[in-house]
């Protein structure tokens, strides 16, 4: 089992790091933005093929950055997804050994050990200040969230200075803003109240939405009135952009010299899709391309905002998604709109196919990534810890119990060697907990592990049932179903086959066992 690791951080009087060409200055330290979609598929950005939409702000940052195609999260999951960026542990870690597999629920406890180190303590070691914006979607508290004052421990107990944002996802409730440790618009006289199911007519009434913009469950919250107003679907990325743009304009105009440090969690693209009105109607993909080009438009001001404060140059800006797009009525009718969500890879959000978890992965930091280049390095969101300790001036090997892996060198340089000799990977089903060695995939179990929705009208459709829709092929499919003679577990080849058309499982007998006992040893831990 890995324990909480203390939160105990020794400061370094190493002038600077050699990585490659790479030197960094202990005064010169560079500001970091981390920009985490939510659901953001590896087709939906122009510069990773889309054609139904437009992004020219995150397509100009991979021109004048770097590109990356074999990138994924941790989990195919939201929470389990956050937990592995800003933890550098595999979430099969948390929660004593048990692991967090599926998306944290509306009473969530705080799900980091506030002992852990976080990426924003890194760099709080620095003396960077350091602000987490948008969803949150880790727990509040200790014990069952009750939604009381104050909303403690939570993001501020983790090496964020400021936090502020939609403390679930927005389509669970409370439909609220969060800023630190309070409701924004919190009013003693009207409390925020968790009522539960079953009494609708109690609860406070939130942004009517029409059904094209997909699942959203009813609000099951009274009260707060004022902060409920406050909160509208449509929005929620003027509000976030905003929030961004004044943080970095506060903390540059004060002293440029001093390091910042942004987490910035959009909700976009996730469902309902409720873009702003200057986006309605703008794609060609339905209101999913929508969303998809509001977020663009988000990503915009942030990186106008550096540019304008002047210190765009000593900037690395990182863009990436929490996981793979999923299938749901927004992204059926993007699909119906020729948009393909996860490029051609296979399969979707929670499941364990490529599609759930390859994800977008952008960096700019000008002077030291090269402009306009593409790396094939497998990396993980769960390799920012290791990644920002080193960037920090810190000795990133000196990390215990930690399944991050610094990717500076394939962030700056090209090097010849795969950085990462192997990567865990964790859909919604536990059995299907996977593994990736080198140029082989294997999954111990049929089908994708993900959502058990088998009707184009379901809201998780997904699995095997959900890939003729999209334009795949699996030898172990027939019409969307896994066939009665297909092996029992998978085994891919991604260096020939990245959509993942054929198992290979009954072929590679040797490399099915060699993969079985890696993976075991991971079990194991977990215990």
């Amino acid at each position: 089992m890995f324990c909480g690791l203390p939160k105990i951080i020794n400061r370094f009087t190493v002038v600077f790091i050699l990585l490659g060409s790479l030197k960094i200055a202990s005064q010169d330290l560079p500001n970091i933005v981390l920009i985490n979609a939510d659901d953001l598929g590896y087709g939906d950005l122009g510069c990773y093929g889309a054609t139904k939409v437009k992004t020219p702000n995150i397509d100009r940052l991979a021109e004048e950055g770097r590109k990356f195609t074999d990138a994924h999260s941790a989990s195919a999951v939201c929470t389990p997804s956050r937990y592995a960026l800003l933890t550098g542990q595999y979430p099969i870690r948390a929660n004593n050994g048990n692991g967090i597999w599926g998306p944290a629920p509306i009473t969530s406890e705080l799900l980091i050990d506030t002992e852990q180190v976080t990426i924003a303590d890194i760099l709080k070691n620095k003396d960077y200040s350091t602000a987490a914006l948008g969803k949150w979607h880790l727990g509040f508290g200790t014990g069952k969230n009750d939604w009381k004052k104050p909303l403690s421990p939570g993001p501020n107990d983790l090496g964020f200075d400021y936090y502020y944002g939609i403390p679930i996802v927005n389509s669970a409730p409370p439909y609220v803003y969060v800023e630190n440790t309070s409701i924004v618009g919190a009013d003693p006289n009207d409390p925020l109240v968790y009522i539960g199911k079953g009494k609708p007519k109690e609860v406070t009434p939130i942004t009517p939405i029409p059904k094209e913009a997909s699942q959203r469950t009813t609000n099951r919250f009274k009260g707060a009135v004022t902060a409920h107003k406050l909160y509208n679907d449509y929005t929620v990325g003027t509000v976030l952009a905003k929030k961004a743009v004044n943080w970095i304009t506060d903390k540059t105009t004060k002293n440029k010299k001093d390091p910042f440090f942004l987490y910035m969690a959009t909700t976009h693209i996730h469902h309902p899709f409720t873009p702003g009105k200057n986006f309605q109607g703008k794609s060609d993909a339905e209101l999913y391309g929508d969303f998809i080009q509001e977020l663009d438009w988000m990503v915009g001001e942030i990186l106008s905002t550096i540019e304008k404060q002047g210190v765009s140059n000593n900037t690395l800006v990182i863009f990436t998604s929490d996981n793979g797009a999923m299938l749901n009525l927004g992204g059926r009718n993007a699909v119906k709109a020729g948009h393909k969500i996860n490029g051609y890879l296979l399969g979707f959000k929670f499941g364990i196919w490529e599609g759930g978890h390859r994800i977008p992965f952008i960096a700019k930091w000008p002077g030291k990534i090269k402009p306009g280049t593409i790396s094939n390095q497998l990396i993980s969101n769960v390799d920012m810890l290791a990644t920002f300790k080193a960037i920090a001036d810190q000795n990133s090997n000196e990390l215990e119990d930690t399944d991050s892996v610094n990717i500076l060198p394939a962030l700056v340089d090209n090097p010849k060697e795969s950085i990462r000799k192997e990567l865990i990977l964790a859909p919604r089903k536990e059995g299907h907990l996977s593994l990736r060695k080198g140029k082989w995939m294997y999954i111990p179990a049929q089908g994708s592990g993900g959502f058990k929705g088998f009707k184009s009208n379901h809201h998780a459709w997904g699995g095997a049932p959900a890939t003729a829709f999209v334009g795949s092929e699996n030898s172990d499919i027939e019409n969307g179903k896994i066939k009665d003679d297909a092996p029992l577990a998978q085994l891919y080849n991604l260096e020939d086959d990245t959509n993942q058309t054929t198992n290979v499982y009954n072929k590679y007998p040797k490399v099915v066992k060699e993969m079985e006992m890696v993976i075991n040893t991971y079990r194991q831990k977990k215990d």
